[in-house]
């Protein structure tokens, strides 16, 4: 009996999803909880395992296709089936998944000829141009390329007109040929003029969507401080080894501008409120996204209650993220109910950006890249690691005063870090 492989479900309100890549392609055995589909979603990314052991039969929807939530995707045979009547089945299987593949790798503008016995005449895209403008088939074409693929080259050779007989050769040359040759110019000196259209991800949508609803619905501004990284780099330096030894992850800034973003916070409570017409929810916990770039796009997950976790346990979690983010791991709900964001991106060598709100929060914290600038202090010109910060917020909520004393209030933390030490 056929098993049907169905769209589950990725979260609240979402019902809709895009296909991702198949792990598995018809005729493939797969072993039960395997793999078999990426669903991508406007939040995250996740994996369909398979129910039973077996093979995949047929894939309904290929990659790139919608599908509603609880849709059916594709089959496949549980592995006492499969092992059974379906056996004798097997030789040919190969075959047809040649077939398969070697359709999937067609691509537009890509002409396939037809083939003779035991040859798969293929045309490449250039080459199937030049045909195509000069109305010739492709047909009785020969292909000097690899696996007899028609070129660029030959079609040119196929369309060109035969050289004129040595009679006529004596004949006045009219002006009609000069054009030829400028119109075979371009192709031949420049580049592949290619378009590729890509189905955008569900999650790059969403990003987008967000973006558009941020700068249409809030009152944006954004306003910037610098901030003398000199103490906190001789911190890390100076105890960088022991931390990594005693709880096994690497001391960063994020940690420092964590701490200082929460007492921020506590100080100016309008940041970390939310605009709910006709009300102001303000709130007694942090709930702080770090912005991390993910194989699909930006995410955001969460640090839960930031303001009870330790430095060790700031930097574990950030690191897993970024690691998670990057092999498109990260689980919906750690993307829901931040309430203030952090991004970095000075890891990226950005030196000044005006970061966008992420709704419905009220405030974005901007860190940029570390660079040596000469700056005064104490009457003198010295030089030392800056970094400029920008904070973007909700106009509607904060005002500009309360947003340059958050700021303020997150440089001299991070000028002074004895000061998360003190609470002062």
């Amino acid at each position: 009996m056929a098993i049907e492989l169905k769209v589950p479900e990725v979260g609240e309100s979402i019902t809709e999803v895009q296909i991702g890549p198949w792990k598995k392609q018809e005729g493939d055995s797969v072993a039960v909880d395997e793999a078999v589909v990426e669903i991508e979603s406007d939040k995250a990314t996740v994996e369909l395992p398979a129910p039973a052991a077996g093979r995949i039969t047929k894939i309904l929807k290929p990659a790139g296709e919608q599908a509603s939530v609880g849709e059916v995707i594709g089959l496949m045979e549980a592995v006492s089936a499969a092992a059974g009547g379906e056996a004798a089945a097997e030789p040919p299987s190969q075959p047809t998944v040649d077939v398969r593949r070697s359709e999937t790798r067609t691509v537009i503008g890509d002409v396939q000829a037809p083939a003779g016995p035991g040859a798969e005449a293929r045309v490449m895209p250039a080459a199937a141009r030049v045909l195509a403008e000069s109305g010739q088939s492709p047909a009785g074409v020969a292909g000097s390329g690899p696996g007899g693929r028609v070129t660029k080259a030959d079609a040119v050779a196929a369309t060109s007109p035969a050289p004129a007989p040595a009679s006529v050769a004596p004949a006045p040359a009219p002006a009609a040929p000069a054009p030829a040759p400028r119109t075979a110019a371009p192709p031949a000196v420049g580049g592949l003029r290619e378009e590729r259209p890509v189905m955008m991800s569900p999650i790059r949508r969403r990003i987008a969507e967000r973006l558009v609803e941020a700068q249409h619905e809030a009152a944006l501004l954004t306003t910037f401080n610098e901030v003398d990284m000199s103490a906190v780099i001789a911190l890390r330096s100076r105890f960088k080894d022991a931390f990594l030894k005693k709880h096994g992850v690497k001391l960063g800034f994020m940690s420092f501008f964590v701490k200082a973003a929460v007492e921020a916070l506590r100080e100016i409570p309008q940041v970390n409120a939310e605009f709910r017409d006709p009300h102001v929810v303000y709130r007694d916990y942090c709930d702080i996204g770090i912005a991390v770039g993910g194989g699909k796009g930006l995410v955001v997950p969460v640090l839960r209650n930031a303001e009870l976790l330790p430095f060790c346990e700031i930097e574990s979690r950030i690191a897993d993220f970024a690691v998670r983010a990057g092999e498109n791991r990260i689980k919906l709900e750690e993307l829901q109910g931040g309430t203030f964001t952090i991004s970095n991106g000075g890891v990226y060598g950005s030196l000044l950006s005006t970061p966008i709100i992420n709704p419905p929060q009220s405030g974005i914290l901007g860190l940029h890249a570390i660079q040596e600038r000469p700056v005064a202090h104490e009457g003198q010109v010295v030089i030392r690691p800056m970094m400029y910060v920008a904070l973007s917020y909700d106009h509607r909520l904060v005002d500009g005063r309360e947003a340059v004393t958050f700021l303020r209030r997150i440089k001299e933390t991070i000028e002074e870090p004895s000061r998360l030490m003190l609470e002062v």
